[in-house]
């Protein structure tokens, strides 16, 4: 028997991405880890839609998403505001025609220190953003996917901090370990739908939140490092590689997960 391949035929499969045609909605998607999630989710095939406060910075990284041969178009979201939010998730489907795939990763920071004196309106605005916020883009979010694709995942980005307590951040932490509950029960809800729910939970991570605590707690990430025992801080890039992979077809049995991104600090 001849097994020499026929001139011309390909003598492996063709590589498709992660996420290859995939319609992927991202919150928070100008820096940070949301900005790291656009560009990987791009490069592994997905179309991406970007949603974030500040304009610049989504063009910004649209364009560099662009240049690097990826498909990519940004709305100016606020996660706060339920109209906004709407807007932004029907600005993919009308985009892209479908929306498969969600990442809930915008959030804010509260003033870091004890919670009898963080004022009212700064507990409003986190609970507002990282928690209404994250609801609200769920609902919208669910409701697309069921009416385009039909069946599809959606990640949450909590914290590790949302698993212990955690007396710098009281209120941060309390939304991110609700983001957690919200995730479950969704994952319950709506998985007869064929519809995936999970959660991430990063660790030290540099990213413009971190630096903001760490002017209010110098020393912080010496901390941090020490009681991780990679010893070290996670690229940002390594947290969107955890997102990926919970939201394409190679995690098809996991829902209802919040899976710890934390180089081992809550082991």
């Amino acid at each position: 028997m001849d097994n020499t391949p026929a001139t011309g035929a390909s003598t492996a499969p063709a590589t498709l991405g992660l996420l290859a045609d995939k319609v992927a909605f991202i919150t928070g998607a100008g820096r940070g880890i949301g900005a790291a999630a656009a560009r990987l989710f791009a490069s592994e095939g997905a179309r991406v839609l970007l949603a974030a406060r500040t304009q610049a910075q989504l063009k910004t990284v649209t364009e560099e998403i662009r240049a690097a041969g990826g498909t990519a178009e940004y709305v100016v979201c606020d996660l706060a505001d339920a109209t906004s939010v709407r807007a932004a998730v029907d600005r993919a489907v009308n985009r892209y025609g479908r929306l498969d795939i969600a990442f809930n990763n915008g959030a804010t920071i509260q003033r870091p220190g004890p919670m009898d004196r963080m004022p009212e309106a700064d507990f409003d605005r986190v609970y507002d953003v990282n928690l209404k916020g994250v609801w609200l883009a769920m609902v919208a979010e669910i409701a697309a996917i069921r009416t385009t694709a039909g069946t599809g995942a959606i990640v949450n980005n909590s914290s590790v901090g949302s698993l212990m307590g955690n007396p710098e951040l009281p209120a941060y932490g309390a939304m991110k370990r609700a983001v957690n509950s919200l995730t479950e029960s969704a994952a319950v809800t709506y998985g007869p739908e064929g519809i995936r729910v999970n959660a991430i939970a990063p660790g030290q991570t540099p990213t413009e939140m971190i630096r903001t605590w760490e002017e209010a707690s110098p020393g912080l990430r010496e901390r941090l490092t020490a009681h991780t025992p990679l010893r070290r801080a996670a690229d940002p890039q390594e947290i969107a590689q955890a997102a990926a992979w919970l939201l394409s077809d190679r995690s098809s049995y996991v829902t209802g997960a919040v899976l710890r991104v934390d180089g081992g600090a809550r082991a």
